[in-house]
């Protein structure tokens, strides 16, 4: 599987997934541009300083034709739905959801020149399998899921594809938190069917096959990337 030669945008590579995918990116020859507030500790790519919730023009100097774009910024904001304010709603609409609208209106030109382009975002298991306090992330991601699909219907006749990975509980920095201990690990380890929670490049792997030629027949998918958690019982 080569990426040889495609330009590829990660907007949040800065760590976790999306430092994940850019890595593999370059590892299969792509040429990698990574958009994100904080500069990344990846070599061999092209560094663009972004916010999303304050997009402009930082996305011009990108070249002409974009192959790929990931968009992989998020958030993880658990509390019981009484006590989430109308604020935290928002901010979590404006990264998850309002964020990747910005960032595909603006390189939808590139996009479409590339006759083969494709477009990886992301959602959560918590969509599909309701889950405790999960209720303003399942929100914007179920808004992301909902984008993907119509996108994909809507951008399939220009060659762009559109898939949404929807992962579980995944070790990132963004996670840090709900594996801060051993115990808390061992706990997560045992609701994954698989047996283990998931790394970053459990879904870099996915998004670099969808990114490429081998996945030119994928479009308009949610894939769980989730140790078995949406569909199976052991």
């Amino acid at each position: 599987m080569s990426l040889k030669g495609k330009n590829i945008l990660v907007v949040g590579a800065s760590s976790g997934i999306g430092k994940s995918v850019a890595e593999l990116s370059i590892e299969k020859g792509a040429n990698v541009f990574v958009a994100s507030r904080n500069q990344p500790e990846i070599s061999g790519c092209t560094y663009l300083q972004l916010d999303v919730n304050t997009l402009g023009n930082q996305l011009e100097s990108l070249p002409d034709v974009l192959h790929g774009l990931v968009y992989a910024p998020g958030s993880i904001n658990l509390k019981p739905f009484h006590r989430i304010k109308i604020e935290d709603f928002q901010a979590d609409l404006d990264i998850n959801l309002f964020g990747a609208i910005k960032v595909l209106q603006a390189c939808y030109s590139r996009l479409k020149k590339a006759e083969g382009a494709a477009v990886v975002l992301y959602s959560t298991v918590a969509v599909q399998v309701g889950m405790n306090f999960h209720s303003s992330i399942a929100t914007a991601k179920g808004a992301i899921e909902g984008l993907g699909k119509s996108l994909a219907a809507e951008w399939a006749s220009i060659g762009i594809r559109v898939n949404v990975l929807a992962p579980s509980l995944t070790e990132t920095p963004l996670a840090e938190r709900l594996l801060a201990t051993d115990e808390k690990k061992e706990a997560s380890n045992k609701r994954h069917p698989i047996g283990r929670f998931g790394q970053a490049s459990d879904l870099g792997h996915m998004t670099t096959l969808l990114l490429s030629d081998e996945g030119s027949w994928i479009t308009g998918q949610i894939i769980g990337i989730d140790g078995g958690m949406s569909t199976l019982k052991p």
